[in-house]
């Protein structure tokens, strides 16, 4: 029976199976290298990078399984939970949607307004919404039955300051970030809690290697810190919304990003 909402419960990573999408490169490799220290069990999806990924769980064998699969395909999804739970005979009870698909952070190579076309959209809110969409719906039923759940979409400072229109890329993160709300509050009573991590342009990840140093330099000269956010410091973010220290935080955006971005 879910636990109500008036009494959270909330578990230490260490006993949490994590799903990270897209966690066979860039950011979610990192995702994945940061919940593994912290103990959990991970689900390393991927759908390009095999090698990767399997290196992963051949490194940890106790800890780690690779399973590919597309997250725009619903069924490839359902199948990706079924084997994932087979595997550590506990249901996933933490998600985290970072998967990209199909996108570089080239200021050069994007769509001006002039010839954005929708097919750009399309691809970029399938990718990032339906995948979510799909990773929730298939995940929710086993946190329902445990009455704990943890939901973490990653998004982008971009909505807030968009340095560079990427207007496909954006607009697909902004309605992640409408759903990601309005999804807290479904899955509240179910103690799940679903919430955004929003990154500027990170440095380095695959995406990001097309961007240029005096991007990079702008960036970094105009937060407090002086300096551009890592990966390794985006995760850490991710893991206090699975940490037992968030348990009462729920349909938020976390911005992490120097400071560049306020509210």
């Amino acid at each position: 029976m879910p636990i109500a909402a008036s009494s959270p419960t909330s578990f230490p990573i260490r006993d949490q199976v994590v799903l990270i999408t897209g966690g066979g490169r860039g950011l979610g490799a990192r995702l994945v290298e940061s919940f593994l220290r912290e103990g959990a069990r991970v689900v390393v999806n991927y759908l390009h990078s095999a090698e990767a990924a399997d290196a992963v769980a051949e490194a940890y064998p106790e800890q780690a399984v690779a399973i590919r699969a597309d997250v725009r395909n619903q069924d490839q999804v359902i199948a990706l939970v079924e084997q994932a739970e087979s595997h550590f005979g506990s249901p996933i009870c933490s998600v985290v949607n970072s998967a990209l698909v199909d996108f570089s952070f080239n200021g050069d190579a994007r769509p001006h307004a002039d010839a954005l076309l929708w097919g750009d959209l399309d691809q970029q809110f399938t990718g990032t919404v339906r995948g979510a969409l799909n990773t929730i719906q298939a995940t929710v039923p086993g946190m329902r039955a445990a009455g704990f759940g943890r939901i973490i979409n990653i998004g982008t400072n971009l909505f807030q300051n968009p340095v560079v229109p990427y207007h496909d890329y954006t607009a697909a993160k902004a309605a992640l970030l409408s759903l990601t709300r309005t999804l807290s509050h479904d899955l509240g009573p179910d103690g799940i809690t679903v919430n955004m991590v929003s990154g500027g342009l990170l440095r380095t990840t695959d995406a990001s290697s097309a961007t240029p140093e005096d991007v990079f330099d702008l960036i970094a000269g105009g937060t407090p810190l002086r300096r551009v956010t890592t990966p390794e410091e985006f995760a850490d973010a991710v893991l206090f919304f699975t940490s037992p220290w968030s348990r009462s935080v729920t349909g938020q955006n976390l911005v992490v990003d120097g400071g560049l971005v306020k509210g």
